[in-house]
């Protein structure tokens, strides 16, 4: 065996063939190398090798046509078949040749993000599953190809033959697709030679069992295909080529029987079994809140998904399950909406779309619906949303949580002064923390509802009347809670801030100029705050949160009414700009306020009736905008979350924060596009089809 892999590797590389192979492979990688990873900056190269991929349908024919069929054509192959040597060995022997000639590629290809991890946050875990996925999708194809050499004499018969196998498994998902959009018997077969399907699953993060036991089994079928092809020529001019040809026949028939039976009992084992999450910021695993809820279950759950087979994400699908795993109260039901249109209808008014969720509890349900599981961000350079998040779990626990609780607190937000919208990341983040919340007008009431557990005033630019302020205040006497956010206008709000004074807390005069440029982006107005050890601020105590046109809080930390934990600072070098209006740039000047200060607090106040007033105060109307989230991605509305946690406690609290992929994309100088760009595109492939071809002429003169 190893003298004919010997044999193989130094044909392919005293031929132009084996050359050819690494110069086209590298080049078309360096293309989408360059594209994706440098110039774009994306921080995995499984884009990069997705798109590759399509090479193979070209490639792996050309490179494997020979093997066997150029053997049988000038009748070497007689050698073969009366040699000493088991057939299995021979054929061993050369698929690792061509194994080995595939190998050098992508062991160049895996250098990539060992480079690239001293540039930035490169994800090393999705970047070599992906590889992985990728080399055995190429072993697969070259065992196909040399199956395909073993059935003929005509290298071009073979490279035809390999074309057409590799395209049938390039558009098998498709193919299905059109079939049937249901799914039925037929596409569960043909779904057995989707193999572009399963390197897709190895690039999206996840190390998945069942993608490297389809390719292992069918590249050791292929391989056992070979060996009976060339079996059965071997025994035909002996005068037993009908008997062996059915006993060839039969053992291959047997074999198929068993692959597909081993990738059956593979899909079937637990979810928590079958995947390992190499995402750097745990995409695909369940939190210990999620982990510990589950363990407390006690009343059962049935959880429909309103998708038919074909129509599942695979993300969400497999989040359901191995939540399903985790408890046994949980009963999980996909419902296709095609076959029952109108099953929704018991739970909703609106029909919810395709893969939305809908969650029933013993006395009430949820409707999770598919938009909101995955968040998206506009990309204006192409004007096309990108997906940036995934909220399955978040979404799945926070209605979990409100159909096994009766425990439903109530905020309100109040309006009537021109008061900044939240919108919907932050409402969303209201309902997952299983938080009631509506609009309150203060002309309309005689006093702030008995059942308000907290009130939010989300920056006012007109001034409450007197009534107004005292009923906010009267509220507050009683124990009531409050998030507070202040706004920076021109005219002076006195009655708004009568209720800071409550907690005898002000404004500072102006607004705060960070002097740090490591603390802020763009300009000096967009603060990036240093955030203090808290409750509330637990979730990104270690990354950052982004706080545009603050203002500073005034307070005195040794009063002894008010407790005040401050959360966000801005540096030791900020002061506040007093006189923005006539200001023509960010330098200090006479009569500016020297810093640092805090821009969020907590205020906690002992009442006349002995109970807590709570008060999250944050001088900032701008942190809590969709614009000032996605520049830190999601730990803005994880910051919110921690606020109403703070100040709504209750049993059924349980929030699990947007997933968001990694989207700290790598930045180089531009010089560096044009470096790696040559080497890359120009210098590799070309020094390899320079030696290919001296090789090849030199051996030609012989």
């Amino acid at each position: 065996m190893i003298a004919i892999y010997k044999r193989e590797v130094r044909a392919f590389f005293n031929s132009f063939i084996g050359w050819l192979f690494l110069a086209a492979t590298l080049l078309m990688t360096g293309i989408y190398f360059t594209v994706y990873n440098i110039i774009y900056g994306y921080p995995n190269i499984a884009s990069v090798l997705q798109s590759v991929i399509f090479l193979f349908l070209i490639a792996i024919p050309i490179l494997s046509m020979r093997i066997l069929a150029e053997d049988r054509r000038q009748k070497s192959d007689q050698l073969l078949l009366t040699a000493p040597v088991k057939l299995w060995k021979v054929v061993l022997g050369k698929y690792l040749a061509l194994l080995s000639v595939f190998a050098i590629p992508v062991a160049v290809i895996a250098i990539a993000p060992v480079i690239l991890s001293f540039c930035g946050n490169f994800q090393m875990g999705i970047s070599y599953t992906a590889l992985l996925g990728f080399f055995l999708y190429g072993a697969l194809a070259l065992a196909i190809g040399l199956f395909m050499s073993s059935l003929t004499e005509s290298i071009v018969i073979a490279a035809v033959l390999t074309f057409a196998a590799l395209f049938l498994g390039y558009l098998m998902s498709g193919l299905c697709s059109i079939i049937s959009q249901t799914g039925n018997l037929l596409t569960k077969v043909l779904s057995a030679f989707d193999m572009i399907g399963r390197f897709d699953e190895m690039s999206n993060g996840r190390f998945y069992v069942p993608s490297v036991v389809y390719y292992i089994s069918f590249i050791i079928f292929m391989l056992f295909c070979t060996t009976q092809s060339i079996q059965k020529r071997r025994y035909t001019t002996s005068g037993k080529g009908l008997k062996v040809g059915a006993y060839s026949l039969g053992m291959i028939v047997v074999a198929a029987a068993l692959t597909v039976g081993v990738n059956i009992v593979v899909g079937q084992l637990p979810e928590t079994m079958l995947s390992l999450d190499v995402t750097s910021n745990k995409l695909y695993t369940l939190t210990d809140d999620t982990k510990r809820f589950l363990a407390e279950l006690s009343d059962d759950v049935t959880i429909y998904v309103l998708a038919g087979d074909e129509y599942k994400d695979e993300n969400l699908d497999k989040t359901i399950g191995t939540i399903e795993s985790l408890s046994k109260h949980i009963k999980v039901s996909y419902v296709d909406p095609a076959v029952n249109p109108r099953f929704y209808t018991e739970y909703a008014s609106e029909a919810p779309s395709s893969n939305s969720i809908i969650v029933v509890g013993p006395d009430r349900s949820r409707v999770v619906d598919y938009n909101d599981i995955y968040e998206y961000e506009m990309d204006y350079t192409t004007y096309r949303y990108n997906v940036t998040g995934y909220d399955g779990e978040g979404q799945l626990m926070s209605a979990l949580a409100y159909v096994t609780t009766d425990d439903m607190p109530k905020i309100y937000i109040v309006k009537g002064h021109d008061e900044l919208e939240f919108e919907n990341i932050f409402t969303q983040a209201i309902q997952k923390e299983n938080i009631e919340y509506e609009d309150l007008s203060l002309l309309n009431i005689t006093e702030i509802p008995e059942d308000a557990k907290a009130i939010i005033l989300n920056a006012p630019t007109s001034d409450y009347s007197k009534d107004e302020a005292d009923k906010v205040i009267k509220y507050l006497e009683n124990g009531g809670n409050a998030i507070i956010i202040p706004t920076y206008t021109k005219e002076k709000l006195s009655n708004f801030e009568s209720i800071l004074d409550f907690y005898d807390v002000s404004l500072v005069d102006g607004m705060i100029v960070e002097g740090d440029s490591g603390m802020y982006y763009s300009n000096p107005f967009y603060i990036f705050p240093n955030i203090n050890s808290d409750d509330i601020t637990q979730s990104v105590y270690n990354a950052s949160v982004f706080a545009p046109y603050s203002q500073g809080l005034s307070y005195d930390e040794d009063n002894e009414k008010v407790y005040y934990t401050s959360l966000l600072e801005s540096g030791e070098s900020s002061y506040s700009k007093v006189n923005l209006e006539t200001a023509e740039n960010f330098t200090k000047e006479e009569g500016d306020i020297d810093g640092p200060f805090t821009i969020a607090l907590k205020a906690e106040k002992t009442v006349d009736n002995g109970s807590l007033s709570k008060a999250v105060i944050i001088a900032t109307e701008n942190i809590f905008t969709a614009n000032a989230d996605n520049l830190v991605p999601g730990n803005n509305v994880k910051f919110f979350g921690g606020v109403l946690s703070a100040l709504v406690e209750h049993e059924s609290s349980i929030t699990i924060p947007v997933k968001y992929y990694d989207a700290a994309n790598l930045v180089f100088p531009t010089r560096v596009y044009a470096l790696v760009a040559v080497f890359t595109i120009i210098i590799v492939p070309l020094a390899l089809l320079i030696t290919g071809f001296v090789i090849w002429n030199n051996r030609r003169k012989r």
